[in-house]
């Protein structure tokens, strides 16, 4: 344990702290005097008591209105968290669907090009076969046109 020689309203004291905490202790009870000399130019000579309680009051409130915006500030983090987890959750899916979508139109993509290789391909055979047709008709009529 460390000791601290500390001034408060004039009067030295002298307090034990951890090993460490010596500085902490001091801007303590430097603020903690501050305080008390505010309060007792601003509120006169009220009694050392009286005055003691209420920079203790005023100390307290500072910690409380403190504790407040802290416990606010704490909720609106785990709001925006969860909004957040909401946002990212939405994120997910839609990339989700957007990927099945996208498989779905490279399948369509596939079918198509592979019905348009196969109308291609029965197109040329139409194609061949009706000029093998031709060809041969051609050459009937060629040969009755020969013996007449």
């Amino acid at each position: 344990m460390a000791n601290v020689n500390i001034k408060f309203n004039g009067k030295e004291f002298l307090l034990s702290c951890e090993d460490g905490q010596e500085d902490h202790l001091e801007e303590l009870s430097l603020y903690l005097n501050d305080k008390f000399t505010n309060l007792k130019k601003s509120l006169g000579n009220i009694g050392e008591s009286k005055l003691l309680l209420i920079t203790s009051i005023s100390v307290l409130d500072e910690y409380y209105e403190t504790k407040k915006k802290i416990d606010m500030q704490k909720e609106e983090i785990n709001r925006i968290t969860e909004k957040f987890k909401e946002l990212k959750s939405l994120v997910y899916n839609y990339r989700d669907l957007k990927e099945i979508e996208i498989s779905e139109l490279s399948k369509s993509q596939d079918n198509l090009k592979n019905e348009i290789e196969n109308n291609r391909k029965d197109y040329e055979t139409l194609v061949d076969k009706t000029t093998l047709e031709l060809e041969n008709f051609i050459k009937r009529n060629d040969t009755d046109i020969k013996t007449q």
